[in-house]
């Protein structure tokens, strides 16, 4: 538990680098935090001490508290030995075996992995971040944070830039910043997926989208351009976008609403795999058989996909091999080698979970 001084000093350093002063800004003033805080005048000076020592705070005779250049000299150590790698999760889905890629291939060159997740959130992206930059570390491997909406925290990535810090991003890019990148082809991929189901047979299907990621606007883009090839059923497509932190129960409703129409779409194309999961359950729990009452498809292959009853139809995802990729192209820039983009084609992986609709069921 937080005593007084440190309820202080953590306060005003979480508002600093979460960016609510700004470099130079004023800070309130002793009286205005002892009244913020309820605390005494010593503790104030005590908080603000060690923040002025740790180069957060300055002060001008007269004039009062500022906030220093706390984020400068991040230039790296010469002899560092730490590659940092920032996901928006870390201990599920896909994420376990892209580290895994990461550390096989970094760590035979001697390198050790420093690990942070943001949770899709960008103030957690900024906190770690700056946990990167302060440990000195040689290199960064980064996930973009909730990378189709405008980003916060640039100010972190120019700075990496101008420290000429090695960095690349995988699964995503900013489009603002020319860091090289190891992607995936969502909106072609997507746009195969929905033409097999068309094959199968289905004509009014829900696509179900994650679109403050810039591969749920991808995948939504390729579902729209694969209805677009078929203007005679184009207008019996439906979408429902939806963005991280929204609530399952919520996005359940928006589906439900749209099986409960007389003509209800025969198949769901998902976001994801762990979307697919969850939809199918709910489904189940609605009455609906999948696939015999409504197809549902994902996307990248997750590990529990080809075990489930039924097995999930979906497109791969290079998992290992891109974190395999993304530690070989770090370590080539860290030796001021050229790089290329890398950007994967994933298969369509054909399972049960998808079959021609049955129109009698409907």
């Amino acid at each position: 538990m937080e005593n007084k001084y440190q309820k202080v000093k953590n306060g005003l350093k979480e508002a600093i680098l979460a960016g609510q002063y700004k470099v130079n800004d004023k800070l309130p003033t002793e009286t205005e935090l002892m009244e913020a805080y309820e605390v005494s005048r010593y503790t104030v000076r005590r908080a603000v001490g060690d923040l002025e020592t740790d180069h957060f705070i300055y002060r001008i005779q007269g004039g009062g508290m500022f906030v220093q250049d706390w984020h400068r000299d991040w230039s790296t150590e010469p002899d560092s030995k730490m590659i940092g790698v920032i996901t928006t999760h870390i201990a599920d889905y896909i994420f376990p075996n892209i580290i895994a890629g990461i550390d096989r291939v970094i760590s035979d060159a001697g390198y050790s992995l420093l690990i942070s997740n943001t949770h899709n959130d960008h103030d957690k992206e900024r906190k770690s971040l700056i946990n990167m930059l302060d440990s000195k570390v040689a290199g960064l491997i980064i996930e973009p944070t909730q990378s189709a909406l405008p980003n916060p925290n640039l100010d972190l990535y120019h700075e990496i830039k101008d420290d000429q810090i090695p960095t690349l991003f995988i699964n995503a890019k900013y489009p603002s910043l020319d860091f090289p990148g190891v992607t995936t082809g969502d909106q072609a991929a997507e746009e195969r997926l929905v033409d097999y189901l068309f094959e199968l047979g289905h004509q009014s299907i829900l696509g179900v989208f994650q679109v403050d990621d810039s591969q749920g606007v991808a995948r939504m883009n390729g579902f729209v351009q694969a209805y677009q090839a078929h203007p005679e059923f184009s207008y019996k497509s439906n979408q429902i976008m939806y963005q991280s932190g929204d609530d399952f129960a919520k996005l359940s409703e928006r589906i439900g609403a749209y099986m409960s129409l007389p003509e209800r779409p025969t198949a769901i194309a998902c976001y994801n795999d762990r979307l697919a999961i969850q939809v199918m359950a709910d489904l189940r729990k609605r009455g609906f058989r999948v696939p015999e009452d409504v197809s549902v498809v994902g996307f990248d292959d997750y590990q529990l996909s080809q075990y489930m009853t039924p097995a999930l139809t979906t497109l791969s995802h290079e998992k290992e091999r891109m974190g395999a990729d993304a530690g070989t192209m770090l370590l080539q820039m860290l030796d001021q080698q050229p790089v290329t983009d890398i950007e994967y084609q994933p298969e369509l992986i054909k399972r049960t979970s998808a079959q021609a609709p049955d129109v009698t069921s409907k």
